[in-house]
């Protein structure tokens, strides 16, 4: 006789809805995990010659977009096994991102610096050092210069910046005079320079000015060999700087945490990340969505890091303020 209680009989087939859902259930679960294994283990994440690890890393931060998905999911399948297995990512991208979502911001400082990727297709060179002067910063590293904006620069910047050298695409400014100006061979064209800043008090400071190769996302997979050829040449001349104070501003194009940027990033500690509010998106500026520019420092305390308003740029401007 048939269950009166709205149950299907013992040894009756499960309904095909349900099973279904059950299999849905499974598969939300298993992604979860492997979700929050793979963020856990980004650095592990294989390049397997297109250099998906390091793309995986670039993009490191929107992973945690997955999470509401699969909770809703988890919701619509009615699974606590589901819902449960989802807090793993979301454990994972908390431990990783939580401290960016704070301001780590203080007082202090004896030493302002901005970097700009100033786009060598920018329209309003004029417009965009103006907004770079309004930053009250002490030294400017500016990148992707052409022989005719850079004209434009020193002339518009020569009353608050007194002190400048250009090399090459790449250029710094200072309140603060100037020495040991020199080309840093990073690639066959140049693309980074280094200078000391004498302030009148405080000991020098040795400032980098890069511009590390473009990188692509094609068909082929994600480009990065000159960019990483350029990084290993900027970390070998990093070991060889005997400054103890340093400051390496410019466009890695790379994220921080990209392991292929790591023979100069672990010698240097970002600015944003220990001293920031938020990620610090810098590209592209209509709408950030990863930070490729950076203020990285040796030998020194950053207080406060923080992006600039938009320029004619396609990239936003970073701030620094630092202790010496």
């Amino acid at each position: 006789m048939p269950a009166t209680d709205g149950t299907p009989d013992a040894g009756l087939p499960e309904p095909a809805g349900s099973a279904a859902r059950r299999r849905a259930a499974r598969w939300v679960t298993a992604v979860a995990v492997v979700w929050a294994a793979a963020m856990a283990l980004h650095a592990s994440v294989p390049n397997a010659g297109v250099n998906a690890g390091s793309l995986f890393q670039t993009l490191l931060p929107w992973t945690g977009l997955g999470v509401p998905l699969l909770l809703v999911l988890a919701a619509v399948l009615r699974s606590r096994i589901a819902a449960v297995a989802v807090l793993a990512p979301a454990v994972v991208w908390v431990t990783l991102f939580g401290g960016a979502l704070t301001d780590k911001r203080s007082g202090g400082g004896d030493l302002t610096v901005v970097s700009h990727n100033v786009d060598e297709g920018n329209t309003d060179p004029a417009g965009t050092a103006r907004v770079l002067a309004a930053a009250g910063a002490d030294v400017l590293a500016l990148e992707e210069l052409s022989d005719a904006s850079a004209a434009v620069y020193s002339r518009e910047l020569a009353a608050a910046y007194p002190h400048h050298a250009v090399i090459g695409g790449v250029g710094i400014w200072s309140r603060h005079p100037l020495a040991d100006v020199k080309a840093v061979p990073i690639m066959p064209w140049t693309r980074a320079m280094r200078a000391t800043v004498r302030a009148p008090e405080g000991p020098p400071v040795a400032v980098y000015a890069v511009h590390l190769a473009s990188v692509r996302v094609s068909a082929a997979g994600f480009t990065t060999g000159r960019r990483n050829d350029a990084a290993r040449e900027l970390a070998a001349a990093l070991r060889s700087e005997t400054a103890p104070r340093v400051v390496v501003l410019g466009d890695f194009n790379g994220a921080y945490r990209d392991r292929a940027l790591a023979p100069v990033t672990s010698r240097l500690r970002s600015a944003q990340g220990e001293a920031g509010a938020g990620l610090g998106f810098t590209w592209p500026a209509a709408f950030p969505v990863v930070r490729i520019d950076d203020v990285l420092v040796r030998g020194m305390t950053p207080r406060a890091a923080w992006t600039l308003p938009a320029t004619g740029s396609d990239h936003l401007p970073v701030a620094a303020r630092l202790s010496r």
